[in-house]
């Protein structure tokens, strides 16, 4: 779970959702390779290094930065950075072509860093805009670019080749990590992603009690990625068809006639 929550690239509550979904009402063929997969060997091994290192260091620190840090807080650090990073939105809403929502995005900006105080607090979402959550991955998609392999990042976690060359294009696009001093940026990159790690604290033993976390982690990410590049509109699977036999029948004759 770690991997997913420290990701920049992806919204954790969609995410978690995607997650929940799937340990509640999916399963898993276990062996079954999977095509999406193909460095699954690799990326077992990096996923267990990453939760090595959740499990002895982020995770720990998560449960003391819930527990001694008020709720309020925390909700203000994480409004003010998700504002900063808001920039990454409004970018790739203009390079999808979607000048409605980079409009709105705009304006919910604009509005919660004057009126929100940098963001801490959120009146856009009471005026009626809505937050959207776009990134390059998302705009290299939408523009036909495949996904490509499934791939596990070191400390990022869950991602595909499409969704990691979209990494850097982001990461420069957040306000964030405009400031010249480099540990500045690494420490509010640290803080987002702790705050992030937070919400994932609740369905760690579900998922940890899953038959194979891994493959389960695996295709939430992947289906959480198609419904983002699509904007939702994901076409339903074909239907099997039931097999129809071609020999007429005819009915049965009475005996004596």
């Amino acid at each position: 779970m770690q991997c997913a929550a420290q990701r920049p690239l992806a919204d954790s509550r969609g995410l978690l959702l995607a997650v929940l979904m799937l340990v509640t009402g999916c399963s898993q063929i276990p062996g079954k390779p999977d095509p999406h997969d193909p460095w699954e060997r690799m990326n077992r091994a990096t996923d267990r290094f990453n939760h090595a290192l959740d499990r002895r260091l982020v995770k720990p620190v998560a449960k003391g930065y819930m527990k001694t840090v008020p709720h309020p807080v925390r909700m203000g650090i994480a409004n003010a950075l998700g504002n900063a990073a808001y920039t990454r939105t409004i970018a790739n809403d203009l390079l999808q072509g979607k000048l409605k929502a980079f409009t709105s995005d705009t304006g919910r900006f604009l509005l919660n860093s004057v009126a929100g105080i940098g963001g801490i607090l959120d009146p856009a979402t009471a005026a009626g805009l809505p937050k959207n959550d776009e990134d390059f991955g998302q705009t290299l998609g939408r523009w036909g670019v495949k996904p490509g392999p499934y791939l596990v990042l070191p400390v990022l976690g869950p991602s595909t080749v499409r969704d990691t060359a979209g990494l850097y294009p982001d990461w420069r696009a957040d306000l964030a990590n405009l400031p010249d001093h480099r540990w500045v940026r690494l420490s509010l990159d640290g803080l987002a992603a702790l705050g992030k790690r937070v919400e994932f604290l609740g369905p760690d033993d579900a998922i940890a009690n899953a038959y194979d976390p891994y493959a389960f982690m695996r295709n939430a990410y992947l289906q959480h990625r198609e419904f983002e590049v699509r904007d939702g509109n994901v076409p339903e699977p074909p239907l099997e068809e039931e097999p129809v036999d071609d020999e007429p029948t005819t009915p049965d004759t009475p005996q004596g006639q």
